[in-house]
Parts: structure tokens; C-alpha cells; sequence
């Protein structure tokens, strides 16, 4: 009789680098390592990360006194990511760096280089997939990986193949990584929060009681902070009180999508597969401004920022093979209220002027009396480059050219100050 193979039991990674943008920077810096660290503000300049270097020496002995600290900032920029000494702080991601200042005003600042942290994200994920290929890219620093089929990926729920990657991942770029490996990607994502940094936890089915009910409902990916706030007012701080309610009452009380999801995630329940690919929707471009822009008073300075984001949008298209028709432009002013609008052209493009030039048209239907705190550019309906017609177009069954949108619905139609 012949041996019936069984079938491996399904095992997921969530795999998140270690604070990543600050890991990527101690590299370069490795004399800041168990200092407290905040990454963030405005990116630096290559004459002002070299100046300090020493005659005949590397970065690495710039001395400790040069380097800017956190209480000598000045600006509303926000912190990107900060090392481990730092969050001891009370510091994490998102945070304002003035707030940070008041918190530890002896963190060294660095400004962000996204540059050298997108060279090491395509390091580390080619480590990946050279090892377990199914593996689905969730932005700079963190991946999904399937590892039910690859050898080692059932040895000791996936613990094997976990220390593998992470020991290969540090040997290529010296960079560390918490892996959580689970039979859903749900609970994955949960799980490589748990032995942060450089940690590896497994969870099995049945450890749904004993290590998942406990967490609050915000550890769920997907429940923000109104949606917890809604729970706690019914007395649900846990995901397993939120497990304890019925499916109906859920539903009932957050609408039929919502509720029905609730009650699935609260038992652990997710299907979804590791996806390989995925094309992107649209790719965009933004900066936060160290200080208030306004239209007029500084219109050359917001020209020529303008000008550099459509630029980097353009690279980013051409760099990833994809051209896009519906082009539109993000502000928000200094009360923090945001406007966008969008336009659609009929033809598909990745040209800077050609973005550019429409991005201007969308800056025509957006009041521009306030200061500006932030401005962005975003490029979408992609499309792979290699699959357009010779004159630019969709091929036949294409959608053809759409009606300009009207963004976000706010007044401003009419002209009110001067294009930069």
C-alpha cells in the first residue's frame, strides 16, 4: 500500500525589520549604538553628513559632540522611527519632534535618507525569497511569507526556517528583523510584535485562548482608534471579550462588513494568501514643510518643491515600469485641514512635465489664501508601461479618457492666489 503523504498544516510569517530606518542609519553611524536616536525631519544634504568627518576618516568617526540633539531642534517636523533607547523615552513613530524634545532632549536627531533604507529593503527581501520565494511585499520594512512548503517551514512550527532568514538577513546587511509565524497572516502580524527586537515567536491554533485573547482590540490590523473607543463603550477591551459577543450583535452594532470581520478576526479566523505580486494603485510624493508656505509670499520656493516632487513621482514611475492618467495634487494648510484634487487625461504617462503641467491645472481648483503645511503629488490608474499602445493609450477595451474628479468635495474652484 502506498504511504499517504499528509498535508502540511499551514504556517505564516509576518516578518517586520527592527526600527529600521534608525538600524539602516547605525550602520552608517555605528558610534551612536545604545544612544537614543530619532530619524526624522527634513532630509540631510551629502556636504552636511561629510563635513564633520575627520581628515582620512570614515562617518563612522564623526565625534559624538557634532551630532545635532533633539533639544536644539526647531520646526514641526515628525519623527519616521527612533532606536530602542529612545522609545524608552516614551518616543515612537509619528511623533512631533518638539514633543520628542521635551521627552529626551539628549536624543541625536538624524534627518531621513529614504534612499539608502529603499537600497536595504531590496536587500533583505532578495535574502527572502532566495530562501522562501512566496513572499508578499508590505512596504519598506515588513513582508509576509508562506512558509507551509519550504524545508524547515513545519520544523518546530516554522521556528527553523524563522532563525534561518533572520541569521541570513543579518550575515547580508547587518540588519536585525522579529518574525511572527502563525497559521493566518492575522495573527502573524500580532505575533512579530511579541519578542521585538530580534525575536521569533510561534503561535499554533491552539494558543488562541492563552496568547491572543488577552491583547487589547487595537493589537487587531484594521481596528483604529474610533473603533476601540466605540468597543471600550460596550465594555470590550479585549479580543476575547470581542469574541464573546455574537456575530448578530456585532453586526448590529458597527453595520454588516465591519461586525461580520470583528467576529472572524476575534476567533482568528483569516484566509487570505500570501500574494506575490500586486500592482500598486498609484504612487505618490510628499513633504511636510519645516515652516508655513504661502502661495504668494513664497511662491519660488513652493514652485520649485513642487517641480522636485513631480520629478520624483516621474522617477519612481519609470524606475517601476508604470505610467499613470490620473494625476492629482494633496494639500494641507496650517489649521490641518486637507484638500485634494484629481484630474484624468487620455493618455497614460510617466513624463515630470507632462505631471507637472497637470498637477498645475488641479492647484487651479484649490483655495490658496492659507500657509501650506504640507504638499504631495500623486500619479494613478496605473498601468505597465510595456502594455500601452504606440500612441500612448490602452489598448481596444480600454476605458478611453474619464471626467476630471472633483477630489475631495471642498470649495475653491475659482482662482484666489497666484500658481506656484
Amino acid at each position: 500500500m502506498a504511504a499517504v503523504t499528509a498535508t502540511p498544516i499551514r504556517r505564516i510569517a509576518h516578518l517586520d525589520m527592527d526600527a529600521f530606518y534608525a538600524s539602516v542609519e547605525l550602520l552608517r553611524y555605528p558610534q551612536l549604538k545604545g544612544l537614543p536616536v530619532v530619524i526624522g525631519g527634513a532630509r540631510r544634504k551629502v556636504d552636511e553628513a561629510v563635513r564633520d568627518v575627520p581628515e582620512g576618516g570614515t562617518l563612522a568617526d564623526i565625534p559624538l559632540h557634532t551630532f545635532p540633539l533633539l533639544k536644539d531642534y526647531v520646526g514641526r517636523g515628525v519623527i519616521t522611527t527612533a532606536t530602542y533607547p529612545a522609545r524608552q523615552f516614551g518616543i515612537g513613530s509619528a511623533m512631533g519632534l518638539m514633543k520628542a524634545a521635551k521627552l529626551c532632549p539628549q536624543a541625536i536627531i538624524l534627518p531621513v535618507d529614504f534612499d539608502e533604507y529603499r537600497r536595504y529593503s531590496r536587500r533583505f527581501k532578495q535574502v527572502i525569497t532566495e530562501i522562501a520565494p512566496v513572499m508578499e511585499d508590505r512596504g519598506v520594512d515588513e513582508v509576509y511569507i508562506d512558509f507551509t512548503d519550504v524545508a524547515g517551514g513545519q520544523r518546530e512550527g516554522g521556528r527553523v526556517l524563522a532563525r534561518l532568514i533572520q541569521k541570513s538577513i543579518f550575515e547580508a546587511t547587518g540588519l536585525t528583523c522579529s518574525i511572527g509565524v502563525a497559521p493566518n497572516k492575522l495573527i502573524a502580524k500580532m505575533a512579530s510584535e511579541f519578542n521585538k527586537p530580534n525575536g521569533i515567536s510561534v503561535i499554533f491554533e491552539d494558543d488562541l485562548q492563552s496568547r491572543i485573547w488577552p491583547l487589547p482590540c487595537r493589537k487587531v490590523n484594521g481596528i483604529g482608534p474610533k473603533a476601540d473607543e466605540k468597543l471600550q463603550r460596550h465594555e470590550i477591551r479585549t479580543i476575547g471579550d470581542l469574541a464573546l459577543r455574537e456575530r448578530d450583535w456585532l453586526i448590529a452594532n458597527f453595520g454588516k462588513a465591519t461586525g461580520a470581520w470583528m467576529h472572524e478576526v476575534a476567533w482568528g479566523r483569516d484566509e487570505r494568501p500570501v500574494v506575490t505580486e500586486s500592482e500598486p494603485v498609484s504612487m505618490s510624493r510628499e513633504t511636510t514643510f519645516d515652516r508655513d508656505l504661502h502661495a504668494v509670499r513664497h511662491r519660488a520656493e513652493l514652485g520649485a518643491i513642487f517641480t522636485r516632487l513631480c520629478e520624483k513621482v516621474a522617477e519612481d514611475l519609470q524606475r517601476k515600469g508604470y505610467v499613470g492618467k490620473t494625476i492629482g495634487i494633496k494639500l494641507r494648510y496650517d489649521d490641518f485641514k486637507i484638500a485634494t484634487r484629481d484630474q484624468t487625461i487620455d493618455h497614460f504617462t510617466a513624463d515630470a512635465k507632462a505631471i507637472r503641467r497637470v498637477a498645475g491645472q488641479c492647484l487651479k481648483r484649490v483655495p490658496l489664501e492659507r500657509p501650506l503645511r504640507l504638499l504631495g503629488v500623486r500619479v494613478g490608474a496605473l498601468m505597465k508601461a510595456g502594455e500601452l499602445g504606440a500612441d500612448g493609450t490602452k489598448p481596444a477595451g480600454g476605458t478611453g479618457a474619464g471626467r476630471p474628479s472633483q477630489g475631495d468635495g471642498r470649495g475653491g474652484s475659482a482662482r484666489t492666489a497666484s500658481l506656484f
